[in-house]
């Protein structure tokens, strides 16, 4: 190999295409219903691996975020109050068919919304219940502008696992996050939910690699 020559990039940092029967299989339950993954719309690197699992994330409220964190491709912009009403009943259809043991839904910020869109959320676990009792679903969730009504509303519906997350330390948020969210509230939120609904685990999440430091990752923690 010439000195001049760039180095072979190693294998583990190469992801498959997204293919194979399950992948055609979840992409037409989703296309029929008119049904959103995070996966897709935040173009994630690893959809064709979790894909050919059959392992998908549904993405509630539509495509289209009212937030513009800088980390995320999800689209942005206003969706003027706009929700498909058959949204639950259709990702309860799509659930039953994939036949999960477990799954995670998430959603967009919808702040032009009164509840956020927890009403709405708290719908479709209901929904996921009658026709899908075995799938224990985690709901990755945001803000809801800090509003403890609409946290009752989702958790009144009884998830497996309440999530959201602090996406980075404290330091970088208003980098890295929309101005509307801040990591107190998010901190906030977490306290909510764990005191409304003390036996549902509570989960959050952040990424590395933005510039944080150690004591920092630690604080977060």
């Amino acid at each position: 190999m010439s000195a001049l020559a760039a180095p072979r990039k190693p294998a583990w940092l190469k992801v498959p295409a997204p293919g194979g029967e399950r992948t055609a299989r979840l992409k037409t339950l989703l296309r029929e219903r008119n049904l959103h993954t995070v996966c897709e719309e935040a173009r994630c690197p690893n959809l064709g691996e979790c894909w050919a699992m059959g392992t998908a994330t549904i993405m509630l409220l539509g495509d289209t975020c009212t937030r513009g964190c800088r980390f995320c491709a999800v689209a942005t912009g206003n969706p003027r109050g706009v929700v498909d009403l058959e949204e639950p009943r259709k990702t309860a259809e799509a659930v039953s068919a994939l036949d999960l043991d477990y799954l995670v839904i998430t959603t967009v910020d919808r702040d032009d919304l009164l509840d956020g869109g927890s009403s709405h959320l708290a719908e479709t676990v209901r929904r996921i219940r009658k026709s899908s009792s075995k799938t224990r679903l985690e709901f990755l969730v945001g803000d809801f502008q800090g509003r403890r009504e609409s946290l009752e509303t989702l958790l009144a519906a009884a998830p497996d696992v309440f999530a959201h997350n602090l996406e980075t330390v404290e330091r970088l948020t208003p980098v890295v996050r929309d101005r509307r969210a801040s990591y107190r509230q998010s901190l906030e939120v977490l306290r909510i939910s764990r005191e409304i609904s003390p036996r549902i685990p509570t989960k959050s999440s952040f990424m590395l690699g933005l510039g944080e430091t150690d004591a920092e990752i630690r604080a977060a923690f």
